[in-house]
């Protein structure tokens, strides 16, 4: 069987799961074959394009033409049309995988998620981060007691690509189709990390205070001598509670400079501890009960 794919976007996020549609029979030699159907977007030309350059076979400027005649749907457009295409695919029956964040207000949100939960068929959301190597082995070591009760929960995600007040001006710092900055951006990876690791360890995140940031009130617009207004955080801060009592931080930065993908995880209990760094993705720092200091485990 061959299933038909259907893509919403095509810039950075288009290419990256093209990609990754090309090299699946490489990693899962068991998964069912695709075909790159249709790529959906505005710019007719720019379209042309990357249909092209991603090998699809046609394009759609209207994904409305496309959710219900494609086999699965992909959601990988800016924010702020996730939810709309996302639920009318699900409403259509058909299987629909969305980028995160899934939207840019709680309410949206919330309606996409009743929506899949009520859908006949799969529906996710481009978390990737759980299934790095090192990330599946720390949540056996968890799983397993290794580390005892958990205690805290430490994540930073710092990147520097808005460090220059210079940086053009693009739809991830504006509010309405972004919904927020790094914490959405960037937060939303580390709060599934969170979830995903300490889930059954450490239940649900039950409280939290925060404080966001905006460095650069406004920025250039490319091509042009005029500026638009940043309506978004460039950084965040928070301090999180677990249902267990462990405690959490966490931080994001698109400003910090110096780092590029720097997505830290550290979690200790009471009896060890680990600590990863997406910089270092085939790594993971393990201390277990009775060891004098934390060992580097290499996986693949």
């Amino acid at each position: 069987m061959t299933l038909d794919i259907g893509m919403l976007g095509y810039r950075f996020m288009g290419k990256a799961h093209a990609n990754a549609l090309d090299r699946l029979p490489m990693f899962f030699p068991e998964a069912p074959a695709v075909n790159k159907d249709v790529l959906v977007g505005r710019d007719e030309d720019a379209l042309a394009d990357a249909a092209d350059q991603f090998g699809f076979d046609r394009t759609a400027t209207d994904w409305q033409d496309v959710v219900d005649e494609v086999d699965v749907f992909y959601n990988l457009g800016p924010n702020h049309v996730h939810a709309e295409p996302s639920i009318a695919a699900l409403e259509a029956g058909t299987p629909t995988f969305c980028e995160k964040p899934l939207a840019p207000t709680l309410d949206m949100a919330e309606e996409m998620a009743e929506t899949a939960a009520d859908a006949s068929v799969p529906a996710g959301a481009a978390f990737n981060y759980r299934f790095v190597p090192a990330i599946q082995y720390a949540k056996g070591l968890i799983a397993d007691g290794v580390l005892g009760e958990i205690h805290h929960f430490r994540g930073q995600y710092l990147q520097d690509w808005l460090v220059d007040p210079e940086a053009p001006w693009s739809w991830r710092n504006d509010e309405e189709m972004a919904g927020s900055g790094a914490l959405g951006d960037l937060g939303s990876h580390t709060v599934d990390l969170a979830r995903f690791l300490l889930g059954d360890a450490a239940g649900e995140i039950t409280d939290v205070s925060g404080h966001l940031r905006t460095f650069t009130e406004e920025r250039p617009v490319e091509g042009s001598d005029e500026t638009r207004p940043v309506t978004v955080d460039d950084a965040y801060s928070a301090q999180i509670a677990f249902d267990s009592g462990a405690m959490g931080t966490l931080e994001a930065s698109r400003v910090a400079n110096g780092h590029k993908n720097a997505h830290t995880i550290e979690i200790e209990g009471s009896k060890g501890a680990i600590k990863f760094d997406l910089e270092r993705l085939n790594e993971l720092q393990v201390l277990t009960e009775g060891d004098r200091g934390f060992q580097q485990v290499l996986i693949t």
